[in-house]
């Protein structure tokens, strides 16, 4: 009898966290894959690539998983910066096409690899004050935030069940409301979208080399700001995750091991792989298992999830290419909406620096491009700047007696 209970006590250790792993991989994914797919095309690879793209990312944020979480019996969980396609769907093509991007994701991962092995680096970004990072990333969700509502004047009929789908399953089932909204986007778009002839041929699972171009245009626009926000709106806060779980992994390898990735992704179009933050949550925390010690097998079961799911992503790529470009980026806006009021209560929670943040933030959507250089990363000067400003010469208030 013991014996029994013992073992059906240990399947139910393994089962919750393996559930919450697999779900975290799930949201992960059904939210934002449209997101990933778009930013590709908007940034100039065929839907071809883009396939390739995600797919490769998949599978390298799958392994990630598996092998670090196995290696060191801590709930370490890998995803792909959604932060980073936000951004990279504001940008547009650049000078060069795709492989001038992919050039671009190489040296945004070899600064992640040097952040890793050189601390002052690390310490340098550790020092953009939160309320700064946060502006800059709700500037840049924002135009993205407002598709849903550009979407419902322009197709009603197509946007409102979209978006009304996603209001029921936040009062209802939350955690569900984006998948919700990209199931009822497949329905809909599966009985409206007629795909012309050919359209899926050689869309089945294929990886599509792409040789690097490296040009100078895109590395400031794109590489730079690229991996100062996954460094800031990714990996950082993945870290507070864990340590809020009480995990304390050092960071240095895992940036080292995201950079590495995201270097050999980026020659089949894949864009960078980081530490997750908003789903790192759901596998580091009690949802996984009451024991924090025994959470450990829930990033291995989101890895074998994004494993199963990476053959999809050429298909997808395909299917979306003949879809209202509109439709998808409202898709893309629900799922970031959560982001985007996170991102704004971080960085007018403290008084002291909400102007510099206001500043940041209204810099970063104005989507203004000086010397070649995108909003995001003037945004990020203009708030710095400011906040450096108002704090100078600031004197501590005399101790009272």
């Amino acid at each position: 009898m013991s014996t029994t209970a013992s073992t059906a006590q240990g399947q139910h250790d393994y089962f919750q966290p393996i559930m919450a792993g697999a779900l975290a991989a799930v949201v992960g994914y059904a939210s934002t894959f449209t997101l990933v797919l778009a930013a590709l095309t908007a940034a100039g690879a065929s839907p071809q690539q883009a396939g390739s793209g995600l797919m490769t990312v998949c599978i390298a944020i799958g392994i990630l998983n598996i092998a670090v979480s196995w290696r060191l019996k801590v709930p370490v969980s890998f995803a792909w910066s959604t932060p980073g396609v936000a951004f990279l769907l504001t940008v547009g093509e650049p000078v060069g096409s795709f492989p001038a991007v992919a050039g671009a994701f190489i040296v945004a991962a070899g600064l992640i690899i040097l952040t890793g092995l050189i601390r002052p680096l690390a310490r340098l970004i550790a020092a953009i004050p939160a309320p700064i990072a946060n502006a800059m990333l709700a500037g840049m969700l924002l135009s993205l935030c407002l598709a849903p509502i550009n979407a419902v004047a322009a197709m009603p009929l197509l946007a409102l069940p979209i978006l009304l789908a996603w209001a029921l399953g936040m009062r209802f089932a939350r955690r569900y409301a984006v998948p919700i909204a990209v199931l009822v986007t497949g329905i809909m778009l599966a009985t409206t979208t007629h795909l012309p002839p050919g359209a899926l041929d050689g869309s089945w699972p294929a990886f599509v080399p792409i040789l690097p171009v490296f040009t100078l245009d895109a590395i400031i626009r794109i590489g730079l700001p690229l991996y100062i926000v996954t460094m800031a709106s990714q990996n950082l806060p993945g870290l507070a995750v864990l340590q809020a779980n009480g995990f304390t992994p050092r960071p240095a390898p895992l940036f080292v091991l995201t950079g590495l990735a995201s270097a050999a992704t980026a020659f089949f179009g894949g864009h960078t792989s980081n530490l997750a933050a908003i789903t790192a949550a759901i596998c580091a925390g009690p949802e996984a298992h009451p024991d924090r010690n025994r959470r450990w097998p829930a990033p291995i079961a989101a890895g074998v999830v994004y494993l199963l799911m990476a053959p999809g992503a050429s298909l997808a790529a395909a299917f979306l290419a003949a879809s209202p470009p509109l439709l998808i980026q409202a898709v893309a806006g629900l799922a970031l909406l959560s982001s985007l009021a996170a991102a704004l209560s971080g960085a007018l929670a403290a008084e002291d620096t909400r102007l510099p943040a206001v500043l940041t933030f209204a810099t970063t959507a104005s989507g203004i491009t000086i010397a070649g250089v995108g909003a995001p990363f003037w945004g990020l000067v203009a708030g710095i700047g400011m906040l450096l400003l108002l704090r100078l010469g600031l004197k501590p208030a005399p101790a009272r007696p």
